[in-house]
């Protein structure tokens, strides 16, 4: 189960980034199913109205939003809290800003991949937060509204245990903390009811000993709050009551003035039990935050306050310790289970590269010899070794171009970021320094810069205080956070990362650095956060993620690796990288010197372009013969890879600009990968060795008669691209039915010097269903075709070499020449068309063994098996019991892969049998053949014929008792005509 969301808002503060980029990383959590099982209709980035609206003016926001949206949808005319009565709401606060991440804690990418999701993207703990939000705390719920702060990293077991029976009013969650974590954080005070009285915040030992339960835990305040659908109405009309007003954006548009209130310390307070109206309202503030608590108590005081603690939750509070970060990056648990956490997570890292075990690297590039030691993180990073990275170290947002700086500058226990920022109009690049140890915010005369007492720092470098604060500057507002360290501009030269390293001091500091760092103009950190553009930002880990997504397409291509590249084909279209993604397959494709691999990148590029297609123009099966693709076939099927993908890819330009001609280009692009998939598989002639033997004499025939086969399990596994990409295990029984064997194949010489191509039905003698004649090589040609006149008996005298083709010398004189006539092929099946039971695969293996035999020539079994792609099986009794389950489990596999292929009378059918039977299955790969089943007692064909006689829409059927045949196909020469009995007679089934 999972909670199905109306809408999803992500809250972010005014100022700080584009929305619509925002907005485009949630569109991404929706194609990535990360969402629910249900994407919410709505899914909104919603920018405060102020600056400094504090997180309860933000969710009072947003909840106006979400209402005047699902009202819109809901057909009203004006904003209704009716809307919210059904609705569940989930409200995320992006937070406050982030040392150690320009886009916030929310986009703080983790070291982890979501090997199941749609669409491939990295892993943020904004992804984290929803999948526990989405798949384990909210499940259960009744509708009302969720809000929850990303300013942590959360863990909730599968589990939670929240009772909702009965439930009213407001709920908080909490996590089991100790009371030394506590001391910096808030924790809730609770009476034997769950019902909170009071919230601590950096409260006193003695206040936080009175929260601790009987396990000497205390629950802490998590950042998540749920409002029924009651209480939701009530705090949602309080957006039009001043000054709460001045909450909304329509408060702004209305000019009211702007005004800060917390969720918890605002809103969810007035609720708690022990708080009286005099206390809370005085404890207010201004004026303005007194007045809005009095709306506030008012609305809400009503409704009770429960608490939920989440036994064997964590909660880790993202802070601005560079060692906790780091930590935390490097020492994930495996806490979300449709998350993977890895030490190389969505990055392209080159084999001389040597990473420590408790190193982490996400969305990187990293060429050449790059050693990262343990306890070291890199994130968003381009990077060209040698290069060595020493402990304690935080890199990110370092393009290649930083790679030479890095050369000369040893570092250990340093944070180095590159940051994008807009001063106005003026995209700049600017990079910071600072130590792990440092803290932002303790004045000089106790901190220290990269990791040493600021005087020290001072000493090594020339720095002075007068360099990096104003004269007017309180010696307590001296910290870390305003000084003006990092250089932004310089009037004649341009800035990279050089112009910081210096800062290390750790050689001799030459007066021409300190010169240079003076003269250009710096800023602080504090200056720099409000410049901080997170559009940019986000647009460069897009492009870094793509450009190691290119090196992933390479890497799992060239090296057959058993991973699927649809779900980075899926972002790549969404995210418009396509093209860059096609030139990679087009490069893949036309150097790759194998065909098999040439062939999986032209599927991969069918996928890329039915992407493109967003679900319309039509379905990806269909023709694939255009002429205006002709060109390119024919390179491919001459051999020249290269100039058939060139032709491809020109081609593909023509038919790019609808989601029908793309469909059209996607089959055609299969249509190719089936030439080259053809080739790959004619490679394997070079494991087939025939022995040449007597001949046999002339209008005497060579007769082969074969069982069919049941797939057990496994279908589609032996079938490329599937088994290029996975393998192949397929599980296969030898059957007779009705008590023969249904297929075979019979071949004599003839005086003539042609081929004479005899399809049969029902007994050889019997009227032939189709007869050809080939007299000249052209009459060949179009063996390659499946649907071919011939073609399956063309193909097999190509392959068995008895026929040159191409060749120089005409069809008549290489028979001649070799064999004194030609040759007169007889093939039959008693089976349906379509059945399902392998007729066309097995039926091969009978023409091929035939023909070799014909011709005097001897195949082994291992060489005919490489010849026709055959595989013999036998299969001994077993517990049936067993075997029908994985029937019915295959089945389900099959539906899995072809969608739609159970039709509504083959379901009856098994609606009816399955009270009789082990198992069932529809024989073929894809389904849709011969219904077999694996019955609970024996000879069962009347009474099963009974029972679906008996059953309503089924039509026609036939019933036909299968049994296991261990002998497999058997090879006789037989002197004229046919021996009595040989072949399988009576009339077809229908």
């Amino acid at each position: 189960m999972a909670a199905e969301w109306s809408a999803i808002l992500l809250t972010c503060r005014r100022g700080h980034g584009s929305v619509s980029a925002l907005q485009r990383e949630l569109e991404v959590r929706r194609l990535r199913g990360g969402l629910g099982p249900r994407p919410p209709a709505l899914l909104l980035a919603v920018e405060d109205p102020w600056a400094h609206l504090g997180s309860g003016g933000a969710t009072l926001n947003a909840l106006l939003v979400a209402a005047e949206h699902l009202s819109a949808r809901a057909g009203c005319t004006v904003v209704t809290a009716d809307v919210l009565r059904d609705a569940r709401i989930l409200i995320l606060h992006v937070g406050r800003d982030f040392s150690f991440d320009d886009c916030g804690r929310a986009f703080t990418c983790l070291p982890a991949e979501e090997p199941g999701a749609p669409a491939e993207a990295l892993v943020c703990n904004l992804d984290s937060l929803l999948g526990t939000m989405t798949h384990r705390l909210c499940v259960g719920s009744p509708p009302g509204v969720w809000v929850c702060s990303t300013d942590m990293l959360l863990t909730v077991p599968s589990t939670p245990g929240v009772n909702w029976d009965s439930f009213q009013g407001v709920r908080v969650i909490a996590v089991p903390g100790s009371p030394a974590y506590a001391r910096n954080h808030g924790v809730y005070l609770t009476n034997e009811q769950g019902l909170v009285r009071d919230i601590i915040y950096k409260g006193t030992e003695a206040q936080i000993q009175q929260c601790a339960g009987p396990d000497g835990t205390v629950p802490l305040v998590c950042g998540i709050v749920f409002f029924s659908s009651d209480a939701a109405e009530q705090l949602l009309a309080t957006h039009v009551i001043p000054p709460l007003d001045a909450c909304t954006y329509m408060g702004l548009d209305s000019g009211a003035p702007p005004i800060q209130l917390s969720l918890f310390f605002d809103i969810v307070l007035c609720m708690a039990g022990g708080m009286t109206e005099e206390d809370f309202v005085k404890g207010g503030g201004d004026t303005s935050v007194r007045s809005a608590r009095s709306v506030l108590w008012t609305a809400l005081r009503g409704f009770p306050l429960s608490m939920a603690c989440i036994p064997n939750a964590s909660y880790d509070y993202m802070t601005a310790s560079a060692s906790d970060h780091i930590r935390s990056l490097t020492l994930l648990p495996g806490s979300a289970s449709h998350l993977r956490f890895c030490k190389t997570a969505h990055s392209h890292v080159d084999q001389p590269c040597l990473l420590e075990d408790g190193s982490s690297v996400t969305n990187c590039l990293l060429e050449g010899a790059v050693q990262l030691a343990a306890g070291s993180v890199i994130q968003h990073c381009h990077l060209q070794g040698p290069l060595v990275i020493g402990p304690g170290c935080l890199l990110s947002g370092l393009d290649v171009g930083s790679s030479p700086a890095l050369r000369g500058h040893p570092l250990r226990d340093v944070v180095l970021q590159g940051h994008h920022i807009r001063l106005r109009d003026l995209p700049c690049r600017v990079f910071t320094l600072t130590g792990r140890l440092d803290d932002w915010q303790i004045p000089v005369e106790e901190a220290t810069y990269l990791n040493v007492p600021w005087a020290e720092f001072f000493q090594q470098t020339g720095v002075r205080e007068g360099d990096l604060w104003d004269a007017e500057t309180p010696r307590r507002s001296r910290c870390l956070l305003s000084a003006r360290l990092f250089p932004v501009l310089h009037a004649r030269e341009a800035l990279g990362l050089e112009d910081v390293l210096w800062l290390l001091g750790l050689a001799t500091v030459a007066s021409e650095q300190l010169t240079r760092w003076r003269m250009a103009w710096r800023m602080s950190w504090q200056e720099l956060l409000p410049c901080l553009d997170t559009e940019a930002e986000l647009g460069a880990r897009q492009a870094l993620f793509f450009l190691q997504g290119q090196c992933k397409v390479r890497r799992v291509l060239l090296g057959c690796q058993d991973s699927s590249l649809l779900p980075l084909a899926r972002s790549a279209v969404h995210e418009g990288y396509h093209e860059a993604m096609l030139g990679t397959l087009d490069e893949v494709a036309s150097t790759a010197s194998d065909a098999g691999i040439a062939a999986r990148a032209l599927a991969c590029i069918a996928e890329v372009l039915g992407c493109m297609a967003q679900g319309e123009g039509g379905l990806r099966s269909g023709p694939a013969a255009n002429r205006e693709w002709a060109s390119a076939f024919g390179r491919l099927e001459s051999g020249d890879i290269t100039g058939g993908v060139q032709k491809l890819a020109a081609e593909r330009q023509k038919w790019m600009s609808r989601p029908a001609l793309l469909v059209r280009a996607a089959r055609h692009y299969e249509g190719a990968e089936q030439i080259l998939v053809r080739k790959a598989v004619m490679s394997s002639c070079q494991f087939i060795t025939v022995e040449q033997v007597e001949l046999p004499p002339l209008g005497h025939w060579v007769q082969v008669v074969c069982p069919a086969r049941l797939d057990l399990s496994g279908g589609w596994s032996d079938t490329p691209p599937i088994t290029y990409e996975h393998g192949g295990a397929v599980v296969d029984v030898a059957v007779l039915v009705d008590g023969c064997r249904p297929i075979g194949a019979r071949v004599r010489r003839i005086v003539q010097p042609e081929l004479r191509l005899v399809s049969l039905s029902g007994t050889p003698r019997s009227e032939a269903v189709a007869e050809l004649v080939c007299r000249e090589l052209e009459d060949l040609q179009d063996y390659c075709q499946p649907h071919a006149p011939g073609a399956l008996l063309k193909a097999a005298f190509i392959c068995t070499q008895i026929v040159q083709f191409p060749s120089q010398t005409p069809l008549r004189a290489q028979l001649m020449e070799s064999y004194g006539g030609g040759f007169e092929v007889h093939t039959w099946s008693k089976l349906p068309h379509g059945s399902g039971l392998g007729t066309s695969s097995i039926l091969a293996g009978a023409v091929m063994a035939s023909l070799y035999r014909a011709a005097g020539k001897a195949a082994s079994t291992e060489s005919l098996i490489h010849a026709v792609l055959h595989l013999e099986q036998r299969l001994t009794t077993g517990d049936l019991l067993l075997l029908g389950k994985c029937l019915d489990c295959y089945w389900q596999q099959k539906k899995c892969m072809a969608p739609g292929c159970e039709p509504l009378a083959v379901g009856r059918m098994m609606d009816a049998l399955r009270p009789y039977v082990h198992g069932q299955c529809l024989a073929g790969a894809g389904g849709g053949g011969f219904l077999y089943v694996l019955t609970k007692a024996s000879r069962q064909k009347e009474a099963l014929h009974r029972i679906l006689a008996n059953t309503e829409g089924l039509g026609n059927f036939s019933i036909h008792s299968i049994e296991v045949d261990t002998g497999g196909f058997s090879v006789e020469v037989v002197e004229c005509g046919m021996k009595d009995g040989a072949h399988p007679g009576g009339d077809r089934a229908v």
